[in-house]
């Protein structure tokens, strides 16, 4: 039986959870998506952002927190599977969150993961689900 991979889509606040505390974000970072249990999408507006918002100076202040988010972007960069969305969305409040969802189209993943809970009101869009970082750990955990 041939074993579908979940294909996960990854919100900026997820990484710099698991980079800044020891927490299910750094579990489903560490456990799942680094060691290539689940498939990770990404665009290269996403990727830019992740870089934009790692190296903003108020990180600075975890210990290690740069040389940790350089080794996670590097490892992401190598084994995420990057897609090109071609279509412009306009449906979150925070307009800038909007290229999740144009991933999410896109690459028709499963989940979306992010811990910004006021603008992503929404549970579902198109073929993807979109959780907390618990939730998807939790449903994640009572499937293993």
């Amino acid at each position: 039986m041939q074993f579908e991979m979940q294909k996960l889509i990854i919100d900026t606040n997820i990484i710099v959870s698991a980079l800044i505390s020891n927490s299910i974000p750094t579990k489903i970072l560490y456990e799942l998506v680094l060691t290539q249990k689940v498939e990770t999408c990404l665009s290269d507006e996403v990727y830019k952002e992740y870089i934009e918002v790692m190296n903003r100076d108020k990180f600075s202040r975890y210990t290690n927190f740069k040389s940790k988010a350089d080794i996670v972007l590097t490892r992401l960069r190598e084994i995420s599977k990057f897609y090109n969305p071609t279509e412009k969305l306009d449906i979150l409040t925070d307009t800038r969150d909007n290229m999740f969802l144009e991933l999410a189209a896109e690459s028709s993943a499963d989940y979306l993961i992010t811990g910004n809970t006021l603008d992503f009101q929404i549970s579902e869009f198109e073929y993807t689900r979109i959780l907390t970082a618990r939730e998807y750990w939790d449903f994640f955990d009572s499937n293993k």
